[in-house]
């Protein structure tokens, strides 16, 4: 799994497969067609490129994830705090609370996500 990162409308393109695997080729393109305006063409393009990425997989004409969408989005949280807050997760929090003020209900989740991890 190479390049992990997708751009905006890779994004919505994954979320369509994600939504509804498995899917034959034929399916996908109608989806696309329906969701981003996209002709054929684009939508084997774009699949081969996520194919190659490791994301998804076209094998005997369906096609499936090879991870979950949690699973790359964890992925990408945490490179994203590796790469930015030298792995720290509090550094991460105090920067995101500093400009948005959490609620508490939000506070309280976050507290039952912390205690879960223990242990």
């Amino acid at each position: 799994m190479s390049d992990m990162r997708l751009g905006a409308v890779e994004s919505r393109f994954a979320d369509i497969i994600w939504q509804n695997e498995p899917l034959r080729p034929g399916e996908l393109v109608e989806q696309a067609e329906k969701e981003l305006s996209w002709k054929r063409t684009t939508t084997y393009t774009v699949l081969k490129r996520l194919c190659d990425r490791g994301i998804f997989q076209n094998q005997d004409r369906i096609i499936t994830s090879l991870i979950s969408r949690e699973e790359f989005y964890a992925r990408q949280s945490e490179k994203f705090v590796e790469e930015t807050f030298e792995g720290s997760l509090p550094a991460f929090l105090t920067a995101f609370a500093s400009r948005k003020k959490l609620s508490g209900e939000e506070i309280e989740e976050l507290k039952k996500v912390i205690e879960g991890m223990r242990g």
